[in-house]
């Protein structure tokens, strides 16, 4: 399986509808549940403190800070790594850290933003994979506010680089429908 081009301007988006591994999604979804220690962070977004909704873990070589919050990494686990090989062989990019987000129900959301930490380099490439409920993930260029919108489903990779991250945000807003749990795990070269 290879990643599909997804046409953007200012950027490069890629996508893959399921990612060729030996585990099925609801095992995955369940053992990460269940062996991840997640917990709950606030960070400062225009000089405010807001407590992050949804819950979070970090997994890598490195320590991250983003938005006045420093993480300081885990070691991966056996899982994590398994999926990590799985999602460089379909990148052909290298990873030494992942994001985890629990997405408990259409309650939790992710606020617009861009991965441009300088530890992540000028132009990051983020592997964003999803399991478990499927969340519209919205795309808002910063000069002309287009809008891109992809449904992120069981399975999936998403693939963002070039100068995305400098021309776009993105983002999953809260839903009033019924979703069950979904998570989503970014993968990332920090330095």
């Amino acid at each position: 399986m290879e990643l599909v081009a997804i046409p953007i301007e200012d950027g490069e988006l890629s996508m893959l509808t399921q990612l060729p591994i030996n585990i099925g999604n609801a095992e995955i979804l369940a053992r990460l549940l269940d062996e991840t220690p997640w917990r709950v962070d606030t960070v400062v977004v225009y000089g405010k403190r807001y407590q992050q909704p949804r819950l979070t873990a970090w997994y890598g070589e490195a320590s991250y800070t983003y938005s006045g919050l420093t993480l300081q990494a885990l070691p991966l686990t056996p899982l994590l790594e398994l999926l990590r090989a799985a999602v460089e062989h379909v990148t052909g990019r290298r990873y030494n850290s992942v994001l985890l987000n629990y997405y408990r129900d259409g309650a939790d959301s992710m606020g617009m933003h861009s991965d441009d930490e300088p530890a992540l380099g000028p132009q990051p490439v983020i592997a964003s994979l999803s399991y478990g409920a499927t969340r519209t993930f919205i795309l808002r260029h910063r000069r002309n506010r287009r809008t891109l919108k992809i449904d992120l489903t069981d399975g999936s990779l998403l693939l963002m680089a070039g100068t995305l991250q400098a021309h776009w945000q993105h983002g999953i807003n809260k839903t009033t429908k019924l979703v069950g749990p979904r998570l989503n795990l970014t993968f990332r070269y920090v330095s």
